[in-house]
């Protein structure tokens, strides 16, 4: 008579069918490939020439292969600029651990915004003038970027100019706007530079 000893646990294991394994493995991998939605392309930047507050011509290559961050703004606002500044200074101080990403504040008044008074408005905001630039320059130029690239406003001499920020990528594609009076802006717009980085990585 032959008898049959009960397999032991491990020959249980071993010879258990792989097929409630898979499932699992190919729940895994689908996750694995999930990706965030890429931020949309929403315009592109035409390549520049302006003045910096350093006096020296501005190239807009400087900023290509990197992402960066505009605003328009002038000197002697009494209205949005100073917080609208102060809010670029804390995107800078964010930011200072990924020093690639740049900043960019155009004036829309150029008859006043002198490179000096630039400069002396970069320094009160202590901004860092390898990361941020303030350009002025040509007014035809600088309403032609305003109002038919960055989509925001024209410069005229009116003064009067849009609250948003924009974010670009290196390409010079604008990939986000952000307005400056809503509360989440500067969470939203890390997220979103972070997300920047992770499509080029």
């Amino acid at each position: 008579m032959i008898t049959h000893r009960p397999k032991s646990p491990r020959n249980l294991r071993l010879s258990a069918p792989p097929r409630v394994v898979v499932p699992l493995a190919v729940a895994a991998l689908l996750l694995s490939c999930t990706q965030i939605k890429p931020l949309p392309i929403l315009g592109q930047i035409p390549q520049f020439d302006l003045i910096s507050s350093t006096g020296q011509p501005f190239d807009s290559r400087t900023l290509d292969g990197h992402i960066w961050i505009a605003d328009f703004i002038y000197t002697t606002c009494d209205g949005p600029c100073p917080m609208m500044s102060h809010q670029m200074r804390g995107i800078q101080s964010s930011t200072e651990s990924t020093p690639a990403v740049r900043l960019v504040s155009f004036t829309v008044d150029p008859k006043h915004d002198t490179p000096e008074a630039l400069a002396r408005y970069s320094k009160f905001f202590k901004a860092d003038n390898s990361r941020w630039y303030f350009l002025t320059g040509d007014i035809a130029r600088l309403n032609d970027l305003g109002l038919n690239a960055f989509k925001l406003n024209g410069v005229n001499g009116d003064l009067s100019h849009s609250t948003r920020f924009v974010l670009v990528d290196g390409r010079r594609h604008i990939r986000g706007f952000y307005l400056s009076s809503d509360d989440d802006f500067p969470k939203r717009l890390l997220h979103d530079i972070r997300q920047l980085q992770a499509e080029r990585s």
